[in-house]
């Protein structure tokens, strides 16, 4: 079984595109299993009313929709799925993630952007493409 770690976030169309991309592996609805991976990034806000921790509000079990439309359309394929909700750094957790899931492959959609607006927010993308320690796939969607 090919294990393949699927990092969705909440845009449907970028996710999808990364679901297609798992769904036409050779042999996906026999041989690929895709965990399906939702990383509610970490934040911490003050102000005249207090501080706000993502830590309090966030919800193991509220994930976006666009995690149940790659479900639906990896099991329209046939691929076996499981999904994942985790709380910190979105580039982070996907390497780790993937690690401790021995993951035979990530793949994940990444959005177009210029060479500055990288160089000035970085990237969740390169930073799992340096780190993880099994292939990528990058799917950029237009």
């Amino acid at each position: 079984m090919y294990r393949v770690l699927l990092p969705v976030g909440e845009d449907t169309e970028h996710a999808l595109a990364a679901a297609d991309a798992v769904a036409s592996l050779p042999n996906a609805a026999a041989d690929v299993e895709a965990v399906i991976l939702n990383v509610y990034e970490g934040f911490e806000v003050s102000g005249e009313g207090g501080r706000v921790d993502s830590e309090d509000v966030w919800n193991e079990e509220n994930y976006p929709e666009s995690v149940d439309a790659v479900e639906d359309r990896l099991a329209e394929a046939g691929v076996e799925t499981t999904r994942r909700r985790e709380h910190g750094d979105p580039a982070d957790t996907i390497v780790e993630v993937a690690a401790a899931l021995d993951a035979d492959g990530i793949t994940m959609s990444a959005r177009r952007r210029s060479p500055t607006g990288k160089m000035l927010f970085g990237s969740t993308t390169q930073s799992v493409l340096l780190g993880a320690g099994c292939p990528v796939t990058v799917v950029v969607d237009e």
